[in-house]
């Protein structure tokens, strides 16, 4: 029950508001003056800038306030003017040849610096920062390249991707098939067939094959069925996207076990176009910076 008799308080001497509840006092003890003078101060700047900066939303936008500032429109201006002096930095690049950017310092340390921060903000999320590469993603250090590892060759797939939507896209003639065929999906090897090319294949390059397995059977298997790709000694062929066999650099993994997953059910890697979200000179840059990676022939 509340009463209203101000009195002292004996403790600390402080007059009470006169409120108790269930004999505590309240001591009657106001905010410093500054305090509130500052508390009424944010009301108002907060009231100011609710009429002056972007501040209240609506249906389908927001109210622009007085000095129609926006960080939206700040930071696409920034943008806009980050590729515009990007630009004219690399115009030189825009006429040059690759084998001209090589051969010119100036060219040279613009593309691959260009080319770097190109292929960490669009290609490291497949190849890995240090383009290592991963299971399924090509590793660019080193010198096995499916479709080509000169200057040309990485522009045009970097340009139209592997077996992507772009018309030029890299790909396996129809008569080899869209990628690798599924030979045991598609009925075309029975389950031993499949076990003995696989040990056959892991040969090529001296892994290790499994006790008893029929190697010679296993070259004929891959004689009739897989040198049209990969070629009699198993060498591959650039032109076809097909791997060098021999080399013991695996995109999916050497293994017995792997090889027959991989014959089984065939690989169909993909890497998209970049000719429609890269412009001409970022996709010359990546195209020298990879190529200074590992490039080759």
């Amino acid at each position: 029950m509340a009463n209203h008799n101000k009195h002292i308080d004996e403790a600390t001497g402080t007059e009470t508001t006169g409120h108790e509840w269930d004999g505590l006092q309240e001591l009657n003890t106001p905010l410093p003056r500054w305090w509130v003078m500052v508390f009424y101060a944010t009301i108002i700047w907060a009231i100011g800038y609710t009429i002056l900066m972007p501040a209240w939303p609506l249906v389908s936008s927001y109210t622009t306030g007085f000095l129609g500032a926006s960080q939206r429109s700040q930071a696409i201006a920034a943008h806009n003017a980050a590729v515009e002096s990007r630009s004219a930095a690399g115009s030189g690049l825009v006429d040059a040849s690759l084998e001209e950017i090589q051969g010119n310092q100036g060219l040279l340390e613009f593309a691959m610096a260009n080319g770097r921060a190109a292929f960490g903000d669009n290609c490291a999320p497949c190849h890995g920062t240090g383009a290592t590469g991963a299971k399924g993603y090509p590793n660019l250090n080193d010198d096995a390249w499916l479709w080509g590892g000169s200057l040309d060759a990485i522009h045009t797939t970097i340009q139209h991707g592997i077996r992507g939507e772009d018309d030029d896209t890299r790909e396996s003639p129809v008569a080899y098939a869209i990628g690798m065929q599924a030979w045991g999906d598609d009925g075309l090897l029975n389950e031993q067939q499949i076990r003995n090319v696989s040990n056959y294949v892991v040969s090529l390059s001296g892994g290790a094959t499994e006790s008893g397995a029929d190697l010679e059977a296993g070259k004929t298997v891959f004689e009739e069925n897989c040198a049209a790709c990969h070629g009699e000694e198993g060498k591959g062929s650039q032109d076809l996207g097909a791997p060098n066999l021999t080399d013991k650099i695996w995109l999916y993994g050497g293994d017995v076990d792997t090889v027959v997953e991989t014959v089984t059910h065939g690989r169909k890697g993909v890497m998209p176009a970049w000719s429609g979200r890269l412009d001409p000179v970022t996709i010359k840059s990546l195209a020298v910076y990879v190529h200074s990676l590992g490039g080759g022939v």
